[in-house]
């Protein structure tokens, strides 16, 4: 009777290796697609423009390829991140590793984002797949925020971008956790479920026992790329536009003002739309400003965008992405000043 048993559960492994083969082939060959047509297109798409419109258009399709294709990468791997945890990772392993306590479960899970690489882009679909696993929303929003801003990639790009400033590596830290905490906690005393949209998970096709898991990873996976970068897209144009509209001239007023710089930098990191391993580079060529203006662009930037609350908008609701990016930049802005003038 064992010995017929043999035959199935082989046969089954083999229909899993083969999906995830399959898979694997997909993604590679669409990931490596997706860069090369990203950089034909932004190479070529600026000489195009000038030739079909004006230098105001080309330099527009330079910053839209710019933000897109910096962050294709990163949403991928979020995407891939979200549907590996929906298909494979048991709901009673999150209800193990956080406190049932949600005021408990928003440091742990805001702390969890030192170790998972990742940029904004990826944090959206992780969150909303957490929270589709059972995951408190608060704490799931706290490590929202958290991972793209303080995870070890970022932390070495800031070093390395300020050499002669270890401190801004300590302050970075410590303004983007207690954002990140603060936020959570607000969202466990003033949160209402109304507020929110939790996101579904796709339903999959009807498949055999042995393959259900990797079709469900396949199914999470084409649905959470495909919705999150129909809104990446649309945040890049909104980028793009600002970039031109706005003269430069104009950003040159506030650097005199030490007060007026922290908001004007605070504003930019909405509508620039730098991925969190790449503005500490942004951030240090800004030369002008004073330190804790350039603290306040990083700290901004990985939890408050136009990119960013397009994608939460189309996760999570429009009424939630107001609100919470309201509040989140808010808080984002205070908590940098405060960590500016006491370490900076």
């Amino acid at each position: 009777m064992e010995n017929q048993h043999h035959p199935a559960r082989r046969s089954g492994l083999a229909d899993g290796v083969r999906i995830a083969a399959r898979t694997l082939v997909h993604l590679v060959l669409g990931g490596l697609a997706l860069i090369a047509i990203g950089t034909v297109v932004s190479v070529l798409g600026p000489m195009v423009a000038l030739d079909l419109a004006t230098p105001a258009m080309s330099a527009w399709w330079t910053v839209f390829t710019a933000v897109v294709v910096q962050a294709v990468p990163f949403l991928l791997l979020g995407t891939l991140v979200s549907a590996s945890i929906g298909a494979f990772v048991p709901e009673r392993v999150f209800s193990k590793l956080l406190p049932a306590n949600p005021a408990l479960a928003v440091p742990v899970a805001g702390a969890a984002g030192v170790v998972l690489p990742g940029c904004e882009c990826a944090s959206v679909p992780v969150a909303g797949s957490l929270m589709r696993r059972g995951v408190t929303p608060a704490a799931a929003l706290a490590f929202l925020l958290s991972a793209p801003a303080i995870n070890p990639v970022v932390m070495v790009a800031t070093s390395i971008a300020f050499p002669a400033d270890p401190m801004m590596v300590l302050a970075r830290l410590l303004a983007s956790l207690a954002t990140a905490v603060v936020m959570g906690w607000l969202w466990v005393r003033f949160g209402r479920e109304e507020w929110i949209r939790l996101p579904k998970q796709p339903a999959p096709e009807k498949t055999t026992s042995t393959g259900s898991r990797w079709d469900d990873f396949r199914a999470g996976l084409q649905h959470d790329f495909l919705h999150a970068g129909g809104f990446l897209v649309l945040g890049a144009a909104a980028a793009a536009t600002f970039n031109i509209v706005v003269p430069r001239s104009v950003l040159d007023l506030f650097t005199g003002s030490p007060w007026l710089s922290v908001l004007l930098l605070a504003v930019l990191a909405v509508v620039l739309c730098v991925c969190s391993e790449a503005d500490a580079f942004v951030a240090a060529s800004l030369t002008g400003f004073s330190p804790t203006a350039r603290l306040a662009f990083m700290v901004v930037g990985p939890m408050v965008d136009l990119k960013l609350i397009a994608l939460q908008a189309g996760t999570f609701g429009k009424s939630f992405a107001v609100r919470f990016s309201s509040v989140t930049w808010v808080v984002a802005l205070v908590s940098s000043v405060l960590v500016g003038w006491w370490l900076l």
